[in-house]
């Protein structure tokens, strides 16, 4: 529908002049104002030299003499905006024939997109920022999915380091303390991360550890002996601690909704990073300072930062440099890697980025950083070194306890309502994240969070059971018998249709546009945001409309409208990583 618009106004603007290349269609805030409002009056009033109103009027004179047969009435309005009113009949045929409702656009077959995110820490926490970044890289991954590309799924956990270095050398002391074998894996991994508490603690102290010296010293000699695997007893302590951590993840990920097509483990690329930054130190893309190499930011407007440390040990960022170059060996065919972290490293991928590019053109052109904001509470800002963190399991975990109160009046077995208050719960914290833009932090409200009603993913998802039930009643009342699709047992032929739509049928026939754009802009919020208009569309249909009724003319229409909205709130919640329950 838009795309018919949009091909009939460049058609219209070419027979006064104007090769209209840029301009916008757009959905007027105020319905009263029409389906679709263009700005390119506006837009080419300067190359005419006309009065952007007296072009608008001109445009709208040209439009008229070959208007499509979707159109009912085109006007111009305020500086000279042009407004479109589609005919009713137009949005009516289109859901009882399932056209435009889902996202049946132009293919991009031939996209090939890496996605990398979440990137747990082992022997640490996985906590509520690790839970925004799976939040936003899944919905991301789906979103681009939507568009027809072939999306990778790519995690990168930090598999060593100084911050399993503190764990271990804290895990010796207390070696005694070790959960067992048959110990849950919430108990090992609560165990992993007090053992790194105490041992950065330690580190920032100046405690001795025995033998006249320093925790840090101890700690720093430890994290030589790790990478260089030179100790069997360390190495011993090092693998249990690793799948410990991997095998909770798992867990996690499963839970949340997640499968990774492949992992890229940051101690792989230690030696590849190493390699990398000395080849192209000879190249002048490194430097030497202070028995250190650095990359010299500065000469590229960014700012400096070290590779590889005066111990001869790459850092983060070489190990940056390795993972990325080897993204496209495993993947060559890649069109764009995408990485998804917090905000907090923007400048620091600036850096990479530029690095990169000198290093491997094609590489650095093609890999794009999306940086999230945080997830807060009132207490501020969360910290693993501290102890003083939210995992992403105690929010899941405590947000269920809520939901199941919620819903402790309904008929529930045991298994249901652990199954939907899971489901809720999820829906709560993945929706507070992702209704607002990538880059914004968000304030953590939890009581709001798991409203049925306004703003929140439960309203959503009770919105689509009760339109499920809907449909089900419709299949016994309306004598249709209760197998198969709505559509296939309605005979379409024979549906009255309305004398007038609503704002539901106009947003369901949006769909496929606001997904495109928000694929094109990477911008989930546009999807949460329309979904809750969308659910406010169908709560006042189904108040203010009886949807099944055997003597009512239009019930047969009304019935697959609710279908629509369940279609298109079902593809819109996949979109956001979101499950539907049976009931709620």
């Amino acid at each position: 529908m838009k795309s018919e618009l949009v091909v009939h106004l460049i058609k219209t603007a070419k027979t006064i002049g104007i090769e209209a290349d840029s301009f916008a269609l757009e959905y007027p805030e105020n319905p009263e104002h029409g389906d679709y409002s263009t700005n390119i009056a506006m837009a080419y009033a300067k190359v005419l030299k006309m009065a952007p109103k007296a072009l608008a009027e001109k445009i709208v004179e040209e439009f008229k003499k070959d208007m499509p047969a979707i159109i009912e009435s085109v006007s111009v309005a305020g500086p000279g905006f042009i407004n479109f009113k589609v005919k009713d009949t137009v949005f009516a045929e289109s859901i009882i024939n399932n056209q435009e409702t889902k996202t049946k656009r132009e293919k991009e077959e031939s996209k090939n997109i890496l996605i990398e995110y979440t990137d747990p820490n082992i022997f640490k926490a996985f906590h509520i920022g690790h839970l925004m970044s799976n939040a936003i890289g899944e919905s991301l991954s789906r979103l681009i999915e939507s568009s027809g590309a072939k999306v990778t799924r790519l995690c990168y956990p930090s598999d060593i380091g100084l911050h399993i270095a503190k764990s271990i050398w804290a895990m010796k002391r207390h070696e005694s303390e070790i959960p067992a074998d048959s110990a849950s894996i919430q108990e090992k991994t609560a165990f992993l991360g007090k053992m790194y508490v105490e041992g950065t603690q330690m580190y920032e102290s100046d405690e001795m550890s025995g033998a006249g010296i320093t925790a840090k010293d101890d700690i720093d000699a430890l994290n030589k002996i790790l990478y260089e695997k030179s100790s069997p007893a360390v190495n011993a302590l090092y693998e249990k601690g690793r799948n410990w951590s991997l095998e909770h993840f798992e867990l996690l990920y499963k839970r949340l909704g997640t499968h990774f097509d492949g992992y890229i483990y940051e101690s792989e690329m230690a030696p590849v990073g190493l390699d990398i930054v000395k080849v192209f130190l000879k190249k002048d893309v490194f430097a030497e300072s202070d028995g250190a190499i650095v990359f010299k930011g500065e000469d590229h407007g960014l700012h400096t930062r070290v590779f590889i440390n005066s111990h001869g040990l790459p850092t983060y960022e070489a190990k940056e440099m390795g993972l990325n170059v080897t993204k496209f060996k495993k993947y060559p065919e890649t069109d764009t890697s995408i990485v998804v972290t917090a905000s907090e490293q923007n400048e620091y991928f600036k850096v990479i980025t530029k690095a990169l590019t000198l290093i491997d053109e094609n590489v650095g052109k093609k890999t794009k950083h999306i940086g999230h904001g945080m997830l807060r509470f009132a207490s501020g800002k969360m910290s693993s070194r501290t102890g003083n963190v939210i995992t992403a399991e105690t929010l899941i975990d405590d947000m269920k306890k809520m939901v199941i109160e919620r819903i402790a009046d309904r008929k529930f077995t045991l298994e249901e309502a652990e199954e939907v208050s899971d489901m809720v719960a999820i829906a709560a914290i993945k929706y507070t994240i992702l209704r607002q833009a990538v880059g914004s932090d968000v304030i953590f409200d939890s009581a709001k969070s798991i409203s049925f009603e306004g703003d929140s993913g439960p309203y959503l998802q009770y919105s689509v059971v009760r339109a499920n039930s809907i449909i089900e009643k419709a299949k016994t009342e309306l004598d249709l018998g209760k197998e198969g699709e709505i559509r296939s047992l309605i005979h379409l032929s024979k549906v009255v249709l309305p004398e007038k739509v609503g704002l539901l049928e106009k947003l369901i026939v949006r769909f496929p546009d606001i997904v495109e754009r928000a694929s094109s802009e990477y911008a989930p919020q546009l999807i949460a945001n329309y979904l809750i208009n969308l659910a406010g569309a169908f709560n006042s249909f189904y108040a203010s409309n009886i949807i099944v009724d055997a003597d009512e003319a239009l019930s047969p229409y009304r019935v697959l409208l609710t279908k629509s909205f369940v279609e298109t709130m079902s593809e819109g919640l996949h979109i956001l990583g979101i499950k539907i329950p049976k009931r709620m």
